[in-house]
This record gives C-alpha cells, sequence and structure tokens, in this order.
C-alpha cells in the first residue's frame, strides 16, 4: 500500500505548487528511504490538523456582534494603531495566533523534509527557498508592526499596512512577498557571500562585496541613509555580526592599544565567549531569523532605555525604504 496521501486530504494551508512538491517528494522516499518516508508522515500529518485548526476559526475581516458592540476590519485596524508592539498578543484575534503557530510548523515541516532530501538538489533547493520565504513572512509579520509605530509613516501607507497584515494573519500570505522577498533572499545571499573579515572595523570591505551583488534600489537606499546615523548603526551590526555596544568596545581596544587590524580569533578574546547575538552559518533560515530577532530586541531596549545604537534593525530600514518608495 503507498504511504502517500491523496491530494483532496491535504490541500488547505498550503499552495499547489508546495502540495505537488510534497506528492513528489513522498514518492521519492518511499522509493529511495521508506524509513524517513513515516518521519515526514508525522510531521505533515500535524501540519494538516494544524491548518485544519487554524480555518475552523472565523476570518480576520469577518464582522461579529458581541453583546451590541461590532468587531470586524475596521476595529482591528484602528486597535493597531492604538496600542505597542508588546502588548499585541491578547489584542489580536486568536487566528492571528494560531496562523503565527501554523508558519512555525509549516518552517519545521519543510525544513525536517529539507534534511531528507540534501542528496536530491531539484527537491533541496525548492525546501530551502520556501523555507526562507517563511522566515522571511515571519519578519515581514514584526517589520510591519514597526511601521504601524512609526510616526514618518502616512496614515495612508499605514492603513494599507494593516490591511496586508490582515491578510497575512488571515491566510498566512504576504501580499507584498513578490516584491519584497527577493530583495530580503538578495540581501541574505550577498552577506552570506562576505563574511566579516574585521580588520580595520570600518566596515568597507564588507559593505562593497555585498553591495556588488545587490540591484538599484539597494544603491538608492545607501544614497538616501548615507546620512544616517542609525543606518550606519545598523549595517555594521549586520555586516560584523556584532552589537553596537561590541563593535565600540572593539574600536576603543584597537585605539587604546594602537592595533591597526584585527581578525576573528582575537575578536573573541576581546569580548569573551558570550555573543551578544546568534551565530549566522551557512546562510542557514532559522539562524538568520535569531540572528533578526536579537538585533530587534537589542533596538528595542535601548529606544526603551533611550541608550545609543540603531533602533532598528537594518531589514526593517531597508523595507520602510522600499515600501515608502512604492508611494511616490
Amino acid at each position: 500500500m503507498s504511504l502517500v496521501h491523496s491530494k483532496a486530504k491535504r490541500v488547505l494551508m498550503l499552495n499547489e505548487e508546495e502540495e505537488r512538491l510534497i506528492e513528489d517528494i513522498e514518492a521519492w522516499l518511499e522509493t529511495h528511504f521508506p524509513e524517513d518516508l513515516l518521519i515526514a508522515r508525522k510531521q505533515l500529518d500535524c501540519l494538516h490538523s494544524l491548518g485544519n485548526a487554524v480555518l475552523l476559526y472565523p476570518s480576520v475581516r469577518e464582522t461579529q456582534f458581541l453583546r451590541g458592540v461590532i468587531r470586524n476590519e475596521d476595529k482591528l485596524i484602528e486597535s493597531l494603531f492604538a496600542f505597542s508592539s508588546g502588548s499585541h498578543l491578547l489584542h489580536v484575534p486568536t487566528k492571528v495566533v494560531a496562523m503565527r503557530s501554523f508558519l512555525v510548523a509549516k518552517f519545521h515541516a519543510f525544513s525536517l523534509l529539507s534534511i531528507l532530501c540534501r542528496e536530491e538538489e531539484k527537491y533541496f533547493a525548492v525546501l530551502r527557498s520556501i523555507v526562507f520565504s517563511v522566515v522571511c513572512t515571519l519578519m515581514a509579520d514584526e517589520v510591519y508592526i514597526s511601521c504601524l509605530e512609526d510616526p514618518v509613516f502616512p496614515k495612508e501607507i499605514k492603513t494599507n499596512l494593516a490591511d496586508d497584515l490582515i491578510s497575512l494573519w488571515d491566510s498566512g500570505t504576504d501580499p507584498r512577498a513578490i516584491r519584497h522577498l527577493s530583495a530580503l533572499k538578495a540581501l541574505w545571499t550577498a552577506r552570506d557571500g562576505a563574511p566579516p573579515s574585521f580588520g580595520t572595523m570600518n566596515g568597507s570591505s564588507e559593505l562593497i562585496r555585498i553591495t556588488m551583488d545587490m540591484g538599484d534600489d539597494w544603491h538608492s537606499f545607501l544614497i538616501a541613509e548615507s546620512g544616517s546615523e542609525e543606518c550606519k548603526w545598523a549595517l555594521e551590526e549586520f555586516l560584523f555580526g556584532l552589537s553596537y555596544e561590541e563593535i565600540q568596545e572593539v574600536r576603543s581596544r584597537l585605539i587604546r592599544f594602537g592595533i591597526s587590524a584585527i581578525d576573528g580569533n582575537e575578536l573573541r578574546s576581546y569580548l569573551g565567549s558570550r555573543p551578544a547575538f546568534s551565530m549566522v552559518k551557512d546562510a542557514e533560515p532559522r539562524d538568520i531569523y535569531d540572528f533578526f530577532v536579537d538585533r530587534r530586541d537589542a533596538a528595542l531596549f535601548r529606544k526603551k532605555t533611550n541608550a545609543p545604537g540603531p533602533r532598528h534593525t537594518l531589514e526593517e530600514l531597508y523595507l520602510k525604504y522600499r515600501i515608502l518608495l512604492e508611494r511616490k
């Protein structure tokens, strides 16, 4: 008896391409690694069950009446403008939390498939792309909320972003993904190809290597933000993989002891064995998200304590620039 699931059973929260990919992979595993297929089936069945559970919740756009009070999409958009990122959880519909859980489950399921298919490049490359897309969707969720809190953004753009957020929460799909996912992928691909050399700690060699592999909008972003100290600091954190505070400490030591350049091994002796940020290894999607969250949390802490350093991550600043550019 074949272990491959019927398409009718599982087509719910995944698109047709993802469903076809799963069917092909199941057939390949059944032929080459049947014991691995059992592991994959369990994970995919859990993903299917969670997708069904998410669909049981009403649409975020649906109008509801609760003891004479209207709760609808417009009210949700108003509430998104009203509260800070730290207090979102208990203000949003349950489906929002459920959808985020589904995205995390999708990340784990497709990550597992990528491990099982590592030897089969035609599957592995597509699976990695899907996993990275999930990571970018989770990042977009954070960036859009950050934009809603930014006084620089006009209300018209905030309303459109709030609508995009609702679409993301309602369907798991980011309406802007087609326009911005490729930019984030390009940024991380370029960074992966230009590991930090540290040296004089001015970041010029790392920036040049990244910029050579990026498009015109990245060049325009750098020109537009050339006078921004925050963008400079956020870019340094992204390039070096170090916090603003660590970078200042290293530079201070270089000046104090008259050292002209430093390598990675010396750097660790300066900063100790506990770096502020997670390390990114070979552009692994999980590491990328961890690194983003570390920098975002550090930025939020500086904002709350009025400490020096970047108040946003480079990804936030870059996507905000692109979003504002769309309006022009």
